[in-house]
């Protein structure tokens, strides 16, 4: 069995490399159990487990589902393995969910119950933005303290109107690295609005918003379908980005903007 600093350093490791995983830990333990309290394991998004240990086969069916779940959808899960006269003393069966605990069946011989907690651990979403007018450097300020990660694809010397950015990019092409599948947000008011348009055309993501009028969006699709432009895909680029607040000032846009994008990342996932 791994030791449980190796184990935290390959956390720290899976975090940094932006993958989703979970961490399954034994909580409880009663009668006799492969797994003792505080045992832990990383579950990868594949179902497989990349370090630790929870039991054997009796317990590693249940865990694995429960990681799964939680992975997809965010939520963590408190997990309890029994053998199934307790499971009826009780009265629930395998997959009930009382009191926010999920009930699995032991069918080992050992009979013993163990509870085990997952608790999912998501990369952060990505956030892209393109430009650097005034909405553009508040959007990555606030959707950073969002815990969005935020690339900013500008030019160069426009880099220095952001405070705040995990990265940043000369020009508008996208990162290649999967970020481009997250958040998108194109807030160049006028400096370059046709360009960043045709960066992001075709590109699938969550979500696309234009900061812009209707009317000004509609001149540009316009304009990119005379050049001989597929502009097609414009019609799921939201215009203007953000929820409608009323918003005036550019810090009041970016929250609206953040706003919209927090609505689509959690839908679901509350009761």
């Amino acid at each position: 069995m791994q030791e449980a600093s190796d184990i935290l350093d390959l956390v720290s490791l899976t975090k940094a490399r932006g993958e989703p995983f979970a961490i399954a830990t034994v909580v409880r333990t009663v009668s006799v159990t492969a797994a003792k309290a505080g045992a832990k394991a990383v579950v990868l998004a594949d179902g497989s487990i990349s370090a630790g240990w929870i039991g054997g086969g009796c317990a590693r069916g249940a865990v694995l589902r429960a990681a799964s779940d939680a992975i997809r959808d965010g939520q963590p899960r408190l997990i309890s393995i029994q053998p199934e006269d307790l499971l009826d003393v009780q009265q629930v069966k395998a997959g009930d969910v009382r009191d926010g605990v999920l009930y699995a069946r032991n069918m080992c011989p050992s009979q013993g119950t163990m509870d085990v907690f997952v608790e999912p651990v998501l990369p952060r979403p990505h956030l892209a933005i393109l430009g650097a007018s005034p909405v553009a450097a508040a959007l990555a300020d606030i959707a950073r303290r969002m815990v969005f990660f935020v690339t900013v694809c500008a030019p160069l010397a426009d880099h220095a109107a952001f405070g705040t950015a995990d990265r940043m990019v000369d020009g508008f092409e996208l990162p290649t690295d999967g970020s481009q599948h997250g958040f998108i947000v194109i807030a160049t008011q006028g400096r370059g609005d046709s360009a960043a348009l045709k960066a992001v055309l075709g590109t699938k993501s969550r979500y696309t918003g234009f900061v812009g009028s209707r009317k000004k969006f509609a001149a540009l699709r316009r304009d990119l379908e005379a050049a001989g432009l597929d502009v097609g895909a414009m019609d799921a680029i939201r215009s203007p980005a953000g929820l409608d607040l009323g918003s005036i000032t550019p810090d009041e846009i970016a929250f609206s903007i953040v706003a919209e994008m927090i609505e689509i990342r959690r839908r679901g996932q509350r009761n």
